[in-house]
């Protein structure tokens, strides 16, 4: 059984105009809901052997904040083609990933992230990622086929977990 976990960044600020939306930072309230989606992931054992983040700095952040329940082992690749991927890219990036990953995490942005979401849960699944917040976590079990398979058969969705649900 291979886990694929999509994370969208946490909250990030909008407080400087000038900046480009690629070096938005995380505000205090982002940093503290990537703390309890880190938890949340050490608590539940969910250890990703493949984490694959998108190059802004809001990704890269909530990343940081997770790494404490990362494996040590764990490959991390920033990805410029993640940044802003709408769902047929994002499919397209899991179709290339070697059979040999089990459990992979994807770290980006709405709304691509949440439409994937959407159209690999299973029908009576998909009206539950209505509301994808920032930190929202949503996390899949494939029981059959490999990557390439994804999107031919729906996957479970196991967990959807948004940070105000931890407290």
């Amino acid at each position: 059984m291979k886990l694929l976990c999509l994370l969208r960044h946490a909250k990030s600020s909008w407080a400087d105009d000038d900046l480009p939306d690629r070096e938005r930072p995380l505000t205090g309230r982002g940093r503290k809901a990537a703390a309890k989606v880190a938890r949340y992931l050490a608590d539940q054992h969910v250890e990703p052997d493949l984490v694959l983040c998108s190059p802004a700095l809001r990704t890269r952040q909530t990343l940081e904040l997770l790494r404490p329940a990362l494996p040590e082992g764990a490959e991390v690749a920033v990805e410029d083609g993640l940044y802003g991927a709408p769902a047929d890219d994002l499919l397209r990036r899991l179709h290339d990933l070697p059979e040999g990953a089990g459990r992979v995490l994807v770290i980006g942005h709405n709304p691509g992230l949440q439409e994937l979401a959407a159209r690999l849960a299973p029908p009576g699944q998909r009206d539950r990622l209505d509301h994808f917040p920032t930190a929202a976590l949503a996390v899949f079990a494939l029981q059959h086929g490999g990557w390439t398979d994804l999107d031919e058969r729906p996957a479970e969705l196991v967990a959807l977990v948004v940070p105000r649900d931890l407290d």
